[in-house]
């Protein structure tokens, strides 16, 4: 069965792109068909002729809009032959996608071109997209209405996974949740959330911080509330103030290569190579342009998982940049209004309890770009890189897991972890008041037993009853117990 549209462009041009996830064929189909993960295409559908552009014509209509391979494809395309179809069908949709997308790409204004009519149209269908705020071309009469600018761009589905997580409102559920807590109750949630996260964020990182590095990391999450606009500047001082290492320490996005390292040895050890430094200059400034006035209108989760991946993908540091990037999942929220009184989500925790999920949604991006790079190892530390993809695949990328999983993580870390503290810290208070009402027990020991009771379902363990034995009554074990267990 043949391939057509992307996939026939990506063969027969030797496109450096990332295989779409559903490639096109044709088949013995009656209409177009989704099967086994390709897009089954009756003979009667598939282009008409085999060039570039009616591929590409035919991929816009029926596959939706793929930015990494139409940027390499759109240097194909012959200009007579995009004008004479212009000329014949001035007003045609996917044409004038075409005309935009060929100039956008190959930076060659079409002479000649005859008068474009009708309404503006959208790059990305918002029925099948989740889109950002519009920008209109009023030659092309096309508005650019994706996750970014037409220099870095996301692309995320909606699949039903990113559709229950739009139908969810998790912000309007988190604003509910602190507007339920006392002060006191909300302060005391809010101190483990900063300290878990902070735990778990350099956890995921194999680290574990120093009561400096966790102070500064603390500090660092509160600065999210302030919604400061992302800058060079900015971002390379909270980087600074992260890193211990004084070599470290950025006052800028990096002018070196940088990789990523697993298990193995030589070459295999590489298992990321970001973009270049020059590349990755110009993807941050696409991106804080993005985070800084492109987010009207979408989503906050959606806003905030592209953000915190797209930069960890960029790593225009040479240290720190997951932290940095789990900084940025908030950043993006406290900028959307989705938090306030100084509430974060505790995502780290989420994604240190799901550490295979995390490795498997940033692999999705990063094994594909591997596959592009030759290494050369030389000594510990020392290799050659020489870039045989296309800077393409660093400015568009598709974010649908990304954003899936970064969704479910801020609902795991609202309904799970922020509840169960909140839930927790209800029950403690409960029942120390009650005990306290009762019987006069030292509150270090209280204390301990009625932690380590809530922790243990409701029962106070052998060993804290002989832990205690000399101090406490049997009387308050049993009402520890009974107690603990009617808030479970």
């Amino acid at each position: 069965m043949a391939a057509i549209g992307y996939e026939h462009l990506r063969r027969t041009l030797g496109l450096h792109a990332f295989a779409p996830a559903r490639p096109a064929r044709v088949g013995p189909v009656t209409r177009l068909e989704r099967r086994d993960g390709e897009l089954m295409v009756p003979a009667g559908v598939a282009p008409a002729a085999d060039t570039p552009l009616d591929h590409i014509l035919f991929a816009l209509k029926h596959e939706g809009t793929n930015l990494q391979i139409l940027a390499e494809a759109m240097p194909h395309v012959a200009a007579d032959a995009l004008l004479d179809a212009l000329r014949a069908t001035p007003n045609g949709r996917y044409l004038r996608l075409a005309g935009y997308l060929r100039e956008l790409f190959t930076g060659e204004v079409l002479d000649g071109m005859p008068a474009i009519g009708g309404a503006s149209v959208d790059l990305f269908d918002s029925a099948r997209y989740v889109t950002g705020p519009a920008r209109r071309d009023g030659k092309w009469r096309v508005n650019f209405n994706g996750l970014g600018t037409p220099g870095w761009c996301a692309t995320v589905e909606r699949t039903a996974a990113v559709q229950a997580a739009l139908d969810s409102r998790l912000p309007e559920r988190i604003r509910s949740f602190t507007g339920a807590l006392d002060d006191r109750l909300l302060e005391r949630t809010l101190a483990w959330a900063y300290l878990h996260e902070t735990r778990d964020s350099f956890a995921i990182e194999r680290e574990s911080p120093s009561a400096d590095k966790a102070r500064a990391f603390v500090e660092l999450l509160r600065q999210a509330h302030e919604r400061h606009p992302l800058t060079e500047d900015y971002l390379a001082g909270l980087q600074s103030a992260t890193v211990s290492n004084p070599v470290d320490r950025a006052v800028a996005f990096r002018h070196e290569q940088n990789w990523l390292e697993g298990p193995g040895r030589g070459a295999l050890a590489v298992s990321y190579i970001p973009p270049p430094p020059e590349l990755a200059r110009d993807l941050m400034d696409e991106l804080m342009t993005f985070a800084n006035t492109g987010g009207e209108g979408v989503d906050p989760i959606v806003m905030a998982s592209v953000v915190s991946f797209g930069f960890v993908y960029v790593h225009p540091f040479m240290d720190g940049n997951g932290r940095l990037s789990r900084f940025l999942y908030h950043h993006a929220l406290c900028r959307a209004g989705a938090l306030d009184h100084g509430l974060i989500l505790p995502v780290s925790v989420a994604m240190k309890k799901n550490e295979a999920d995390y490795l498997r949604v940033l692999q999705a991006y990063s094994v594909p770009v591997r596959e592009r790079w030759q290494v050369e190892w030389f000594d510990a530390g020392q290799y050659a890189f020489r870039f045989t993809g296309h800077p393409a695949m660093y400015r568009y990328w598709d974010a649908t897991e990304q954003v899936a999983f970064g969704s479910s993580m801020a609902e795991e870390a609202l309904e799970v972890e922020l509840r169960q503290e909140a839930d927790f810290l209800e029950a403690y208070d409960a029942i120390v008041a009650r005990v306290n009402a009762d019987f006069d027990v030292r509150g270090s020991d209280l204390s301990t037993l009625v932690v380590s009771c809530l922790d243990n379902k409701g029962v106070v363990s052998q060993r804290r009853r002989d832990q205690f034995r000399h101090r406490v009554p049997d009387a308050v074990f049993d009402l520890v117990e009974r107690l603990a267990k009617s808030h479970l």
